[in-house]
């Protein structure tokens, strides 16, 4: 089974930033086609096509029917194949490296020196710790050819 093309949306002409995630969306669709998915999967994805090739909308809400979309199939892709585009990992755990990490290390450094206003302290620290453990995770993902030439915007 193939993957379908994707019809241009009058809506694109008018608008840059619509375009770009247009053209995005198109190049995932590439990429895609040069692997070799599973026909349920293919079938999920032109089911996604078909939608936006139906979708008459234009400005911002076509824009984010098409991210909603693409979110989705990056989504199904990683969990049924484990495939992500480049640094998938990296943009996902830096903010949850904010949150399980920076906080707590925020709160920590604010409790031992008496004042709260440290807190923030731990959010860098938190980032950089999870931009490494994202980082690590899209090295091993391309090492083993599960990265898609992509990378998502």
């Amino acid at each position: 089974m193939e993957i379908k093309e994707l019809n241009p949306n009058p809506g694109i002409v008018k608008n840059a930033k619509i375009k770009e995630v247009h053209l995005q969306f198109e190049k995932l669709l590439i990429e895609l086609r040069k692997k070799n998915l599973p026909d349920a999967l293919v079938a999920s994805i032109n089911k996604d096509i078909e939608d936006l090739n139906s979708n008459s909308s234009t400005g911002d809400e076509l824009k984010r029917t098409v991210r909603k979309k693409q979110e989705r199939i990056i989504k199904l892709l990683e969990k049924e194949l484990k495939l992500v585009p480049k640094n998938y990992y990296r943009n996902l755990w830096a903010a949850v490296g904010m949150a399980a990490f920076g906080i707590p290390i925020g709160a920590g450094f604010g409790a031992s020196l008496g004042n709260m206003a440290f807190l923030g302290i731990g959010l860098p620290i938190g980032l950089a710790v999870g931009i490494g453990v994202g980082t690590g995770m899209d090295k091993k993902a391309f090492e083993e050819g599960r990265q898609i030439d992509l990378e998502i915007k």
